[in-house]
C-alpha cells in the first residue's frame, strides 16, 4: 500500500504540476480534496487545477524533483525541489524574468488510491526574496 501511495503522488508531481495535464486532476485526486497550504486553502480538484494553471502561468518551465520521500499506512511525505523561470505574473508579482529554486515538503493523505488531503509547507518568503519583492 505504501508504494502504490507513494507512486500516486509522483504521477501528481510528474504528470500535473511537470507536464500540466490538468485533466490528470480528475483521476489522481478524490472529489473533496483539500490542500491545506500556508497562503490559502484549496478545494477540490477545481480548486487544484485553477492553482496549477497560475502557477504554470507564472514558471512555464518549472519542474519538480522529488529529493525524498517516506510513506506509512495512508500518509506519504514527499520533500521537494523546483525550479523555473518567473516568466508570467504570480501572484501580484510581474514577471522578471529570473530563475527561482524552491523547496517543499508535502503530506498528503491517500484515500482509495486518490490523494484526499495534502499539508503543503513551501518556502514561499524565500521565492519572493527570489523575485526581488522581499529584502533580506
Amino acid at each position: 500500500m505504501s508504494e502504490a501511495n507513494k507512486a500516486q503522488v509522483r504521477r501528481v508531481i510528474e504528470e500535473v504540476y511537470n507536464r500540466g495535464d490538468l485533466a490528470a486532476v480528475d483521476t489522481l485526486t478524490a472529489s473533496d480534496l483539500v490542500i491545506h497550504a500556508a497562503s490559502r486553502e484549496i478545494r477540490g480538484p477545481d480548486g487544484a487545477k485553477q492553482y496549477v494553471a497560475a502557477l504554470r502561468a507564472a514558471f512555464p518551465d518549472i519542474r519538480f524533483v522529488i529529493d525524498d520521500q517516506i510513506a506509512e499506512g495512508d500518509m506519504v511525505v514527499t520533500r521537494w525541489t523546483a525550479r523555473g523561470t518567473h516568466a508570467g505574473p504570480f501572484e501580484s508579482v510581474p514577471a522578471t524574468g529570473r530563475k527561482i529554486r524552491l523547496t517543499g515538503t508535502d503530506v498528503d493523505r491517500i484515500v482509495d488510491g486518490r490523494i484526499a488531503e495534502c499539508w503543503a509547507e513551501a518556502d514561499e518568503l524565500g521565492l519572493m526574496r527570489q523575485l526581488g519583492v522581499e529584502k533580506t
